[in-house]
């Protein structure tokens, strides 16, 4: 499972032009999910994404989590995150869960973000999405489970 995580202002999905999810200050998550992957991992990851230390604490040094800042989060699927592009110019998607397999555990993974307390805004499973944000920083982490 890979999620790219980036520190937002504020971020928003839309769908056919509408809002779907909306966020202040927090974390817009692409999450991937791989064929491999398990419920466990989806909650190992979930639980790494909340308490990553990447905001700013007094000093201005990045010490303070999502949890610590009460800050939201956006969490979008993005099968793409496991496209192959080692060989020719066409991605391969073979790494990349089929949809019966990623719902699922994409949806895993935002219940168990929710169970910590932080407001979870989502996408549409599998529909084209339109995804507009302030990235602070720039912030950007790619962060995996063990299966990648």
């Amino acid at each position: 499972m890979r999620a790219l995580v980036q520190r937002v202002r504020n971020a928003r999905v839309s769908v056919e032009g509408t809002v779907t999810g909306q966020i202040g200050m927090g974390l817009a998550v692409l999450l991937g999910v791989s064929h491999l992957d398990t419920p466990a991992e989806a909650d190992h990851l979930a639980k790494k994404v909340t308490q990553l230390r990447i905001f700013p604490d007094t000093e201005g040094k990045m010490n303070l989590s999502l949890l610590d800042i009460r800050g939201e989060l956006l969490i979008v699927s993005q099968f793409t995150l496991y496209g192959d592009t080692r060989k020719g110019n066409r991605p391969s998607y073979s790494e990349a869960a089929r949809p019966e397999l990623a719902q699922p555990l994409y949806e895993r993974f935002m219940e168990a973000c929710r169970r910590s307390g932080i407001v979870v805004q989502t996408g549409v499973f599998q529909a084209h999405m339109v995804l507009e944000l302030a990235n602070d920083g720039p912030v950007t982490l790619l962060c995996e489970s063990e299966s990648k």
